[in-house]
């Protein structure tokens, strides 16, 4: 199996970053505390589970960029998760869950954010 980059896939920085701020917002109705592990954690099953390669500094930007969204912005636009939201994040296999509203807004927010960052 074939690694590859994760900036030569037009949607994959958007998708990851998207996957990064639901887990961040998810884990934070959860316990009420701002995970970064889990952020870490994260990126790296969604890295290795499309196969896809990111550099170290480029990640920790990105999990930057993540929890920023999920603590700041997602409210501005709307999204306030509670306990009761988060299992609609996510499919069975822990993928985003794209049929959901709140996931598609959080991809909005998610394309905006790097547009506005020029990051991968």
């Amino acid at each position: 199996m074939k690694i590859r980059e994760l900036s030569l896939l037009p949607a994959a920085p958007a998708d990851l970053l998207c996957y990064l701020v639901a887990t961040a917002a998810a884990t934070y109705a959860l316990t009420g505390d701002w995970r970064l592990d889990h952020v870490v954690i994260s990126c790296r099953s969604w890295l290795s589970r499309n196969r896809l390669s990111l550099p170290w500094l480029d990640r920790v930007r990105l999990g930057e960029l993540a929890l920023q969204i999920a603590r700041r912005d997602l409210r501005g636009v709307g999204i306030a998760l509670k306990q009761a939201d988060v299992q609609g994040l996510f499919t069975g296999n822990m993928q985003l869950n794209l049929a959901s509203t709140v996931d598609q807004r959080m991809l909005q927010v998610c394309r905006h954010a790097l547009e506005a960052h020029r990051f991968a």
